[in-house]
């Protein structure tokens, strides 16, 4: 059998393949506004179904609705049963103002060694590794004792109603495996003379709150027989930008801060002091910190009035709100209860995308990860820690059916994680991330599935 260095040295000859594949990916428009209609992911799952079907991997396609299709892969085992998922999504964001982008986003362009276009850091990258990992297995005929399992799903930018929420409802049996690795960590942290990567094992809770503020309309020209619910307005969001939210630092990150050249045991009361210390230094390190110790709730969406000669009646504020993991409903309630206390032609709705939830961190899964980023990058001198990720992801869907699901990008260590981008303009992803995240990939299935 091949060992993992002449598969390695196969993946440094790709590199035309690697790039193309990604832009292939980019090039389809799967845009998903949370609107219908919208995402079309299906065109990309047909896309990956085709290219792994060369290598005679075989895969499906279902769907909630035939637009939006999910891809299933699957290499079998000796055993039937999957101990390995790669899993990642096919939708990508809208673009806000294609004129603010250097080249056309979907369109995707290489320029200084990076590749520039809409998903390719978030999340057709990941997809892309773990494409060409899954064709390396088949084309160098590993033997594997358990089945391998390619997933990537619809509708990850608004919640997984049409991807994996939805086959964890009703095809839970065809993405089941003992662990998963999906997106939302495998960044990292050069600081202090050392790199130290971030194990996804969990993720804030995401929602949103609908405020609604109401008025009394009156025409423009006599302002003072209505109320401007606009005032109103201005008055809620005077109210949410001094919000000063209750510190916590009971995430498992904090225990590792000496990790991160940190020696100062974390606290409700001193965090804020850490995070002045560290970001002149390490902006990345100060952010990551601040949003792991606290609630946040974030004005995104204003919409109101009828016309522009009449006092707008009501207007609707929409908020986006990332919750720790012991914040249930009844404390985001009591939070806005005591925020807007004396504000009145309030509404406030709630509408729950994601709960916060984590996987344990010490097994051999986190094992098998470490080692494989080890042993693709060449280096025994990494860290590693286990976080939150402050951004909500799919694998939130298959932990409460006890799935181990890290998040794990597998970003090199010279990668700008500045230019990434995700959800912005210009998102872009380093060619070497492509090369870094495709080997950690492979590793670990290695690992975790061949037979040796």
């Amino acid at each position: 059998m091949l060992d993992l260095e002449s598969i390695f040295a196969e993946i440094d000859a790709m590199e035309n393949e690697i790039i193309a594949l990604e832009q292939d990916l980019i090039r389809i428009p799967s845009v998903n506004t949370g609107i219908m209609p919208t995402g079309n992911e299906t065109p990309v799952a047909q896309h990956v179904r085709d290219f792994l079907a060369s290598d005679g991997i075989t895969a499906e396609i279902i769907g909630r609705i035939p637009e939006r299709g999910n891809i299933i892969a699957r290499i079998e085992g000796q055993q039937s049963d999957a101990r390995l998922m790669f899993m990642s999504h096919t939708d990508v964001v809208p673009v806000e103002d294609e004129t603010k982008w250097t080249f056309p986003p979907f369109e995707p362009t290489v320029r200084n060694d990076r590749i520039y276009g809409r998903g390719a850091s978030d999340c057709k990258a990941l997809l892309t590794c773990q494409m060409m990992a899954m064709r390396l297995l088949k084309r160098n005929r590993i033997q594997l004792l358990n089945s391998l399992i390619l997933c990537s799903g619809a509708d990850e930018e608004h919640g997984g109603r049409y991807g994996f929420g939805w086959l964890a409802d009703n095809h839970f049996e065809k993405i089941k495996a003992s662990y998963a690795v999906n997106e939302g960590g495998g960044t990292f942290f050069n600081i202090a003379g050392a790199t130290t990567y971030l194990v996804g094992v969990g993720e804030k809770g995401r929602l949103e709150v609908k405020i609604t503020v109401t008025g009394i309309s009156a025409h423009a020209s006599t302002p003072w027989l209505g109320l401007n619910a606009s005032y109103r307005l201005a008055e809620v969001l005077k109210r949410i930008e001094s919000y000063d939210p209750t510190r916590d630092t009971s995430a498992s990150l904090f225990e590792h801060l000496p990790t991160l050249a940190i020696e100062d045991v974390p606290t409700p009361e001193n965090i804020d002091k850490i995070i002045a210390d560290v970001e002149p230094s390490n902006q990345q390190v100060g952010t990551f910190l601040r949003a792991l110790s606290r609630m946040t709730l974030t004005p995104t969406i204003i919409s109101g009035g009828i016309k522009s000669n009449s006092v707008p009646e009501t207007i609707e504020l929409v908020c986006d709100v990332r919750t720790l993991p012991h914040q249930d409903d009844d404390y985001l309630r009591q939070q806005l209860e005591d925020l807007f206390e004396g504000v009145e032609g309030l509404d406030i709705e709630i509408d729950y995308m994601s709960i916060s939830n984590n996987s344990p961190y010490d097994n051999e899964f986190a094992d098998a990860l470490k080692e494989a980023t080890r042993v693709s990058l060449g280096r025994d001198d990494l860290n590693f820690i286990p976080a939150l990720t402050t951004g909500f992801t799919d694998s939130r869907l298959l932990r409460p059916k006890g799935m181990l699901v890290y998040g794990y990008n597998g970003f090199h260590p010279e990668d700008n994680l500045n230019l990434t981008k995700y959800h912005g303009t210009d998102e872009s992803i380093d060619i070497k991330s492509l090369f870094s995240g495709t080997k950690i990939m492979l590793a670990l299935a290695y690992d975790l599935l061949a037979q040796k």
